[in-house]
């Protein structure tokens, strides 16, 4: 929000110089922050009990004929002054020349002792003057905010009418507020913030915890809140029963012009909320038709139509995460789309069954992020080839039968080993298990599978694995030496040679 650069104080309309005015007393010596507080009108009274005819924040002239015609001056003075506290006076002006050459001792020491703000007028300075001077300062600060507004409004628009409408429309509702705003769906999932990551993470989770509770009353609603000394407001998009998310605010009450700003910008965000959800709903289903794509071996038209929907599948070789949960996977999806979009592609994602699958580049975070974001299980396989994404998307299944939360990366599920695996899992554990075997035979030509497949089988023993594949007993040393240093085991542990015996069985079966 722009400095303004008139703001109608008791200090700024001390400082006018045409006026004149004198403050009694040092800055120093006045009640913290009165000087700075806006003044909302200037009224002029020599009642000995305005205060009926006051309103809150304003400033009071007085000539001070009501105390001359008092019998006890400095007892009325007192009553008078503590009055003009309670009502909520700002300062009280005193008219030099009128009645007293000046402003009167019991005057100053009353102000003084109830801590009101006490200046005195020159004779030559009418009250009109005062009041004109202030109306002036709040008309201009009208005026000021108003083509502020405006000029918001419309900066706002614009943004809403570019590439990633919600996203641009927030960030420029952040720059014109000079605040963080963030936007969170429909299950309080934060999905777009601006600045990025400006609160902390104390500060963050308790604004999530509001915005969930917020939804969770399922109506229209605004909220309040303050942590760590940093105000923050809410306020529900969508309509009663059927809430879209919430719009959150790092900024206290906002005025009618930031009110307004604000109302627009929640019309805009909620309609663009309920154009999103259907747009995503048929971009959900073309992507639920590339994955289909992609586990029939159909590669080619798959990454020529996710070109088409300008998410474009990584380039290989790729993971794959399946994310638990249908009720998140459209949240989950439209914040995928907008983390490809900021990482040039390194995700992509469709869903499957009840499961949202991701094809990731090797090694990218995005896995982790949705596990930690959504607090959903992931499970994620070992790097593939696009060929091979049938078996990888076996493994991710694998890994998520696992026990545990958060990311479940198939590794450790492999470390368990075959025997420690469900049936249902266990043909995947034991082809991620002997995989390397078979790739060192296809691409050297070597031999190492059925060396092991028939060491294992007569009891380890070099000698008769030599006679029944016809070789000598060292090539046989030689070859075991090269598996176990692939697979990372220590064949002459038994419980190594069970699970990689299983593991052969369970491919052969």
């Amino acid at each position: 929000m722009p400095e303004q650069s008139i703001v109608p104080t008791v200090r700024t309309l001390l400082g006018r110089a045409d006026l004149r005015l004198t403050l009694i007393g040092s800055p120093e010596q006045q009640p913290d922050g009165d000087l700075d507080r806006p003044v909302r009108w200037v009224h002029s009274s020599d009642l000995i009990d305005p205060t009926p005819f006051l309103s809150d924040d304003v400033v009071l002239l007085t000539t001070g004929r009501q105390f001359e015609e008092n019998e006890d001056p400095a007892a009325d003075v007192d009553g008078y002054v503590r009055r003009l506290v309670g009502r909520g006076v700002l300062a009280l002006g005193f008219g030099a020349g009128v009645v007293r050459p000046g402003v009167p001792d019991p005057l100053a020491d009353a102000c003084a002792r109830h801590r009101l703000v006490l200046f005195e007028v020159p004779y030559r300075t009418p009250f009109i003057a005062v009041a004109r001077a202030n109306a002036e300062a709040v008309a201009a600060q009208a005026y000021e905010r108003r083509s502020w507004a405006l000029s918001a409004q419309r900066a706002i628009s614009l943004a809403a009418l570019r590439p990633d409408g919600l996203a641009r429309t927030l960030m420029e509702l952040g720059h014109q507020l000079d605040t963080w705003v963030g936007l969170y769906d429909a299950a309080g999932v934060l999905l777009r913030e601006h600045p990025t990551h400006a609160l902390s993470p104390t500060v963050s989770a308790t604004v999530d915890a509001e915005a969930e509770a917020v939804l969770r009353r399922g109506a229209r609603a605004a909220s309040a809140i303050t942590v760590e000394g940093e105000p923050f407001t809410l306020q529900t998009l969508g309509r009663g029963g059927r809430l879209r998310g919430v719009l959150a605010i790092g900024s206290a009450e906002l005025d009618h012009e930031g009110r307004g700003v604000v109302t627009s910008v929640i019309a805009m965000a909620g309609l663009a909320m309920e154009q999103q959800e259907g747009l995503q709903r048929a971009r959900s289903r073309i992507q639920a038709g590339m994955v289909e794509l992609l586990l029939g071996g159909q590669t080619t038209l798959a990454r020529s139509v996710a070109r088409e929907l300008t998410t474009p599948l990584p380039a290989g070789p790729v993971q794959i995460a399946l994310a638990e949960g249908a009720g998140r996977t459209l949240a989950i999806a439209e914040w995928l789309e907008l983390y490809a979009a900021d990482h040039g592609g390194e995700v992509f994602a469709g869903r499957t069954g009840n499961d949202l699958m991701l094809v990731v580049a090797d090694g990218s975070p995005a896995p982790i992020e949705v596990a930690t974001r959504f607090d959903t299980r992931v499970g994620l396989s070992e790097p593939f080839a696009y060929s091979e994404v049938v078996t990888a998307v076996e493994q991710a299944r694998a890994a998520l039968h696992a026990t545990g939360d958060g990311l479940l990366p198939f590794r450790d599920r492999r470390a368990r080993g075959v025997l420690d695996s469900p049936s249902t899992d266990a043909l995947t554990v034991a082809r991620a298990t002997l995989a390397p075997l078979r790739e060192h035979d296809a691409r050297t030509g070597s031999d190492l599978t059925r060396t092991l497949r028939a060491f294992l089988e007569n009891d380890g023993s070099h000698e008769a694995t030599g006679r029944a594949l016809a070789v000598h007993r060292h090539t046989v040393r030689a070859r075991i030496q090269t598996a176990q240093r692939l697979l990372g085991v220590d064949l002459a542990s038994f419980p190594a040679r069970a699970e990689l015996w299983a593991a052969f069985r369970a491919t052969e079966d």
